[in-house]
C-alpha cells in the first residue's frame, strides 16, 4: 500500500524527492508525466550547470516572477535613480577605460613597436639603434607606422604558426632519412670512442660507421624507430624531438594543464577585466623582435653581403624588390651554410649540434620550397599567360614594363593571382579527366585524391634536387598548355579574322557610368549565377567523355584510354598478359610531390600500384599514341578558339542592342560612324562585360537545350505540359525579379544617392544629375549587403520572410507571400522615405518660402536632414529602452528579495493557441513524455 502511494506521488525529476511546504514542486514547461515536476532550487542549479534557459526536452523557456520587498515604493525615488545612474556610468567608464587600454596595447603599441623595430634594424646605422627607445614613443607618421606594423606582426605570427605546424609534421611523420639516420648512428655510450649501439640481443652490434652499409638493416632500424616515435608521440604529446630526459623530468604536467585551463582568449587579450594582458603584450613584443632579427635581419644582411661580393646589387635594386630578393638569396646562403655545418658536426661526432642543424635546414628547405611553389610558380605562370596574350589586347612587352615600373607591387599581385587561378582550374580539369580515363593513363600527373598525398611530408623527406626537377617539369606542362590554348589560337584568329581582335580593355571616359554599372552587374549578378551552377561541370564532363569515346574508336585504343569492362575475359595467356602488363607499366620516375594550395595540383608523379589498371595493347601502339597527342593538341586549339570568339561575339551584339537604346550613346554613335558596329566605335564596352554577357547567354541556351532533350522520351504531351509549367515559372520569376532585383535595388540606390552621395559630391550651385542605371547597379550591391546584415541580426518579420523565400526557391515560390510579406513592406518604407520629402519640397515649401535659393537649399538638405531625424529617433528609442533596463536594475538591486518559478498554464496556452497560433508539435510532446 505504501509502495503504491509512493509510486503515485509527484516527485522532482532531478533529485527524485517529493514536494514540501518549504520546497514546493513546480511544472514550468510543457513536459508532462513523471518529468513534469521539479524543485526551483534543482532547476536553478541545473540552469547554472547547463547554461540554458529552456527545457532540453520540449524547448519551452522557463520564466520567473520577481519577489520584491514589502516596503518597496510604487515609484523609485529620484535619489535612488541618480545614484544608480552614477554607479552605472562609473562602471561603464571603468570598462571603457580598460578596453581602451587593451585596444591601444594590441592595436597601437604592438604594431608600432614592430614597425619601428623593423625599421631600426634595417636602417643600417648605429644611431637608429641608440635612438630606438625615443622613436618608439614618437608621434610622427603614427598612423602609417601602425598600419605597416600590423603587416609585420601578421607575418611574424604566420611564421610562428608555420614553425609550430612544421614541428608537428616532423613529430608525427618523422624527419628526412638522413636526419633519422643521424639519430640511429648516434652511439649512446662513449660516442667519441666509437663503441657501437647495443640492441636487445647482446650479440647484435651495429657500429655508427656501418649504418649506411647494409640497406636492409637500415630499413629495419628505420621502421623500428618510426614505430617507437609514433608510440611515444601518442603517449607523451609534449615530448621534445631530441628526447632530452632532463627536460622530461623537469616537466610537471599538472601545472601545464592548469595553465592551459586558466589561459583563455579573454584572459590572453585582456577582455576579462584584468591587467595580466600587459605581460602578454611584453612577451609578444619581445618574441616579435626576436623573429624579426632571426628570420628577416640575419638572412637579409647575409644576402646583402653575398650580392655585394658577387656585384649583383644593381640588378637586384633595378627589380623594385631588392629587399625581398636579397632576403631570399640570404635564405639560400643560410641553407648552404647549415649543410656545411651539419657535415662538420657529423665529422666531429657532435650529435646534438648535428640534430639541431639538420632540423634548421629542414625548416629553411620547407620555407623556400613553399615560397617557390606558392609564390614563384604561379607568378611565372601569370607572366607567361600575359606574354602569350599580348596580341589579344594589342599590347607589347614595353607596355607591360612601363606598367610594372609605375606600380610594381600591383603588377606582381595581379600576375600572381592570375597564375593561381590558372593552376587551380588546370588542377580541376585534371581531376575531371581522372574520373573519365582509365586509371594509369595520367600516371605522370599527381593524383590529388590520393589519401597518402601529404605535400609537407614530401617536402621534408624528398631531396632538393628532386623538387627542382619536379618544378621544372611542372613549369613545362603549364607553359605548353598556355601555348596550345592561348598563343596559337590568338595567332590563328589574327590571320583568319583580323578585325575581331584586339579586345577592348580600356574604360571609355564618356561612358564611365555604364562601365561601373556593368562591373557591379557582373560581380553581383552574372558571375554568382554562373559559379553557383553545378551543371557546367556535368556538361564539360559529358563533352570530354564523348570526345574520348570518339578518339578511342577512331584510333582503336579504347582499352588503353577508357579501360575494358571485362578485363578478365581477355583472350590472352596469363604469362603473355603478365609480360605485356609489365611492359606497359610507367618507367621508374621520381615521385613528384605537390606543395601547398593550388600551386601543386598539377605536379608530376607516377601512379601507385592501386592507381593502375591493365589494358590491351594494339598494334602500332606508339604511332597511335602520337596521333592521340596530335588530336589532343588540335582539340585544345579548336576549343580555345571557340571559347575566345563565341561568347565575345555574342556579347558584343547583345551589348550593341542594349546600349543603342540609350539616346546619348545612340546619338554619339550615329555622329561618329555608321559603318562599324558599336563595339568598334567610341562607345566601346569592356570585353570582360561582353564575354560575361555572352557566356551567360550561352549557358542559358545550353541549359534550355538540355531540358528539352531530357523531356523528349516523355512524349509530346509531357513536353507541352513541361513547357507550360516552365513558362508559368519563368513568368513568375520575371515578375519577382522585376520587383526584388529591379524596383527595390533602384529605390535603395536612389535613396542613398539623394541622402549621402549628392550632398557630399555636388555643390549647391550645381544641379545634380541622377543616373538611374548607376543607382540601380549600386542598389544591387546595397541590397545584398542589407540582406546579409538582416540575416545576421535578431529575429523579426523581415528576416523570417527572407529565410522562407530562400527556402522555397524558384520552383516553390509563392507570389502572394513574396509581395505581401517581403516586397510590400520594403517598397512602402522606401517609397515613403523618398516621396514625403519630395512632396514637402515641391508642394508645401513653395507656399511659405518665396526665395528660390532658399527652396534649393531646403531641397538639397531635406533628405540628409530626414536621415538625421531618423537616426536621432532610433538613438532616443534605444536610450529609452536602456533607461528602462537601468530602472529595473536599480529596483532589483535595492528591493528584490527573490524570484519564484512560474508554472506553465496549459489552459491559457490552449486558448491562445486556438485563437492565434498552432499548438506544440506532437513530436515535441512525445519527446517530453518520453
Amino acid at each position: 500500500m505504501m509502495d503504491s502511494d509512493l509510486g503515485n506521488a509527484d516527485i522532482c525529476r532531478v533529485c527524485r524527492s517529493e514536494g514540501m511546504i518549504e520546497r514546493p514542486l513546480f511544472h514550468p514547461c510543457i513536459c508532462t508525466g513523471s518529468i513534469k515536476w521539479i524543485h526551483q532550487e534543482c532547476l536553478v542549479q541545473w540552469m547554472r550547470y547547463s547554461r540554458k534557459e529552456y527545457c532540453e526536452l520540449c524547448g519551452y523557456r522557463f520564466s520567473f516572477t520577481p519577489i520584491y520587498s514589502p516596503d518597496m515604493p510604487r515609484r523609485l525615488p529620484l535619489k535612488d535613480i541618480i545614484e544608480g545612474l552614477i554607479c552605472s556610468v562609473g562602471t561603464a567608464f571603468k570598462y571603457w577605460l580598460h578596453y581602451s587600454l587593451v585596444a591601444i596595447a594590441w592595436l597601437g603599441v604592438v604594431p608600432l613597436s614592430a614597425c619601428r623595430t623593423y625599421r631600426c634594424l634595417f636602417s643600417g646605422s648605429i644611431e637608429s639603434v641608440l635612438t630606438l627607445p625615443v622613436d618608439l614613443f614618437s608621434t610622427d607618421n603614427i598612423g602609417a607606422d601602425i598600419f605597416q606594423g600590423c603587416f609585420v606582426v601578421t607575418c611574424t605570427l604566420f611564421a610562428f604558426i608555420g614553425l609550430v605546424w612544421l614541428r608537428e609534421q616532423i613529430l608525427h611523420g618523422g624527419g628526412p632519412d638522413w636526419l633519422e639516420h643521424d639519430r640511429l648512428a648516434q652511439p649512446p655510450i662513449e660516442e667519441a670512442a666509437g663503441v657501437g649501439v647495443v640492441n636487445n640481443n647482446p650479440e647484435d652490434v651495429v657500429y655508427a660507421e656501418d649504418v649506411g652499409v647494409n640497406n636492409n638493416v637500415r630499413q629495419a632500424e628505420q621502421e623500428v624507430e618510426n614505430g617507437a616515435r609514433v608510440i611515444a608521440a601518442a603517449a607523451e604529446p609534449a615530448e621534445e624531438l631530441d628526447g632530452n630526459a632532463g627536460d622530461e623530468n623537469n616537466w610537471i604536467p599538472m601545472e601545464w594543464d592548469r595553465a592551459a585551463e586558466e589561459l583563455t582568449w579573454e584572459r590572453l587579450l585582456g577582455l576579462d577585466g584584468s591587467l595580466v594582458f600587459l605581460e602578454h603584450v611584453f612577451w609578444v613584443i619581445s618574441l616579435n623582435t626576436l623573429f624579426i632579427f632571426i628570420f628577416a635581419f640575419c638572412p637579409y644582411h647575409m644576402g646583402l653581403v653575398a650580392l655585394s661580393i658577387l656585384g649583383m646589387r644593381e640588378p637586384a635594386a633595378a627589380s623594385h624588390f631588392e629587399g625581398l630578393l636579397t632576403t631570399l638569396f640570404g635564405y639560400c646562403l643560410v641553407g648552404m651554410l647549415l649543410i656545411i655545418l651539419h657535415k662538420i658536426a657529423t665529422l666531429f661526432r657532435l650529435a646534438k649540434a648535428r640534430r639541431m642543424l639538420g632540423l634548421c635546414y629542414v625548416v629553411v628547405k620547407v620555407s623556400m620550397l613553399s615560397v617557390v611553389e606558392i609564390g614563384i610558380l604561379p607568378l611565372v605562370c601569370g607572366w607567361w599567360l600575359d606574354i602569350c596574350s599580348l596580341a589579344m589586347f594589342d599590347a607589347t612587352l614595353r607596355d607591360r614594363e612601363v606598367n610594372f615600373k609605375i606600380a610594381p607591387g600591383t603588377s606582381i599581385f595581379i600576375h600572381w593571382l592570375v597564375g593561381m587561378v590558372y593552376v587551380y582550374y588546370f588542377a580541376s580539369f585534371v581531376l575531371l579527366l581522372r574520373e573519365i580515363l582509365r586509371p594509369g593513363v595520367l600516371w605522370f600527373l599527381r593524383n590529388l585524391n590520393d589519401p597518402d598525398f601529404s605535400p609537407i611530408q614530401e617536402m621534408i623527406h624528398l631531396p632538393i634536387l628532386r623538387h627542382i626537377r619536379r618544378l621544372l617539369l611542372s613549369a613545362i606542362i603549364f607553359g605548353s598548355a598556355v601555348l596550345l590554348m592561348l598563343w596559337l589560337p590568338i595567332r590563328i584568329l589574327r590571320v583568319v579574322c583580323p578585325s575581331f581582335l584586339p579586345y577592348t580593355v580600356t574604360v571609355n571616359n564618356e561612358a564611365q557610368v555604364n562601365e561601373l554599372s556593368l562591373e557591379l552587374l557582373l560581380l553581383q549578378v552574372i558571375l554568382p549565377a554562373l559559379l553557383e551552377q553545378s551543371h557546367t561541370r556535368i556538361w564539360l564532363k559529358a563533352v570530354v567523355r564523348i570526345w574520348c569515346k570518339a578518339v578511342a574508336w577512331l584510333l582503336d585504343i579504347h582499352s588503353y584510354l577508357l579501360g575494358d569492362a571485362d578485363t578478365n575475359n581477355m583472350q590472352q595467356p596469363n604469362n603473355e598478359r603478365n609480360n605485356q602488363n609489365n611492359a606497359q607499366l610507367p618507367p621508374a620516375a621520381p615521385e613528384l610531390v605537390g606543395g601547398l594550395g593550388a600551386a601543386h595540383h598539377a605536379l608530376l608523379m607516377r601512379e601507385g600500384p592501386t592507381g593502375y589498371q591493365p589494358y590491351e595493347k594494339p598494334s602500332f601502339f606508339v604511332a597511335r599514341l602520337i596521333l592521340l597527342l596530335v588530336l589532343v593538341c588540335f582539340s585544345l586549339i579548336a576549343s580555345s578558339l571557340v571559347i575566345l570568339t563565341v561568347p565575345v561575339w555574342l556579347g558584343r551584339h547583345v551589348m550593341e542592342l542594349w546600349l543603342l537604346a540609350d539616346p546619348q550613346i545612340a546619338t554619339m554613335t550615329s555622329t561618329t560612324t555608321t559603318t562599324h558596329s558599336l563595339s568598334r566605335t567610341s562607345a566601346k564596352v569592356h570585353e570582360l562585360y561582353t564575354a560575361a554577357c555572352g557566356t551567360y547567354m550561352c549557358w542559358l541556351g545550353v541549359r534550355a537545350a538540355t531540358l528539352v532533350l531530357g523531356w523528349l522520351p516523355q512524349g509530346r504531351a509531357a513536353i507541352f505540359e513541361r513547357l507550360k509549367q516552365w513558362c508559368v515559372l519563368g513568368l513568375k520569376t520575371i515578375i519577382v525579379s522585376a520587383v526584388l532585383l529591379g524596383l527595390i535595388p533602384l529605390l535603395f540606390g536612389l535613396l542613398l544617392e539623394l541622402v549621402v552621395i549628392v550632398p557630399l559630391r555636388v555643390p549647391l550651385h550645381q544641379t545634380p544629375i541622377l543616373f538611374i542605371w548607376q543607382d540601380w547597379a549600386l542598389g544591387v550591391l546595397y541590397t545584398k549587403i542589407a540582406c546579409a546584415v538582416t540575416m545576421m541580426g535578431p529575429e523579426f518579420s523581415l528576416r523570417a520572410a527572407i529565410e522562407r523565400a530562400y527556402r522555397d526557391g524558384i520552383r516553390d515560390m509563392q507570389l502572394k507571400f513574396i509581395f505581401s510579406e517581403l516586397a510590400a513592406p520594403v517598397i512602402i518604407c522606401f517609397g515613403l522615405i523618398l516621396s514625403v520629402p519630395y512632396v514637402i519640397i515641391y508642394s508645401i515649401v513653395p507656399l511659405f518660402v518665396s526665395s528660390r535659393q532658399m527652396r534649393n537649399l531646403i531641397a538639397r538638405r531635406l533628405y540628409p536632414f530626414m536621415l538625421l531625424v531618423v537616426v536621432a529617433g532610433m538613438i532616443v528609442v534605444f536610450q529609452i529602452r536602456q533607461f528602462k533596463k537601468l530602472y529595473e536594475h536599480i529596483k532589483n538591486d535595492k528591493y528584490l528579495v527573490g524570484q519564484r518559478l512560474v508554472n506553465y498554464d496549459h489552459r491559457k496556452t490552449k486558448v491562445n493557441s486556438s485563437a492565434s497560433t498552432a499548438p506544440p508539435s506532437a513530436s515535441s510532446l512525445n519527446n517530453a513524455n518520453n
